[in-house]
């Protein structure tokens, strides 16, 4: 059987559209990263551009972009927080008895609370301390702080949220995962 005579489900194109778009899936704080990431991609673009077709750099672009990948990151890192997706280590937890797995999920759940929370702390510290002005283009680099700071809120009020949950539920994702 050819691959022009599959039937559609059988060829991997989805004939219900269960992959439909669904703006419950999305966070408040998923839209503005959303609007950071497409002027990264457009700084960036102006970049390529400006360098490799005019044949001549525009200043700017390369220090802009940076900044806006550290927006990205963090800012993103709220979704993975409120998901549950940042990286972790499963092997151990489909291996251990139930009690000892979600006990070893709420003290994951409790660290990663409190890495927040020393993140949001620490960077507010060295965004009061900043005082220098970016190299390119005249703004103070502790707004680039500032905004790592609320990335760092943003993952310490999901991770609570995601903490809770958990321990209404009894369970997470990590402990479920061995009877996948």
């Amino acid at each position: 059987m050819s691959h022009d005579t599959l039937p559609p489900e059988a060829s991997g194109i989805d004939p219900v559209g269960e992959d439909d778009f669904d703006v419950k899936a999305y966070g408040w704080e998923d839209w503005p990263t959303l609007v950071v990431f497409w002027a990264l991609a457009f700084v960036v673009f102006l970049q390529f551009f400006s360098r490799y077709v005019i044949g001549s750099s525009v200043g700017w672009t390369e220090e802009i972009a940076r900044y806006l990948l550290i927006v990205v990151g963090f800012l993103g890192s709220a979704m993975a927080a409120r998901k549950n997706s940042h990286i972790a280590v499963e092997f151990f937890y489909r291996y251990m008895p139930g009690g000892v797995g979600r006990a070893m999920s709420m003290l994951v759940d409790i660290g990663r609370t409190v890495f927040y929370a020393a993140g949001v702390w620490i960077s507010y510290g060295l965004a009061a301390k900043t005082n220098a002005m970016m190299v390119s283009i005249d703004v103070p680099k502790n707004v680039i702080y500032y905004i790592v700071m609320v990335g760092f809120l943003l993952m310490l009020v999901r991770s609570v949220q995601v903490t809770i949950r958990h321990w209404r539920e009894g369970e997470s994702e990590l402990t479920t995962a061995k009877d996948r």
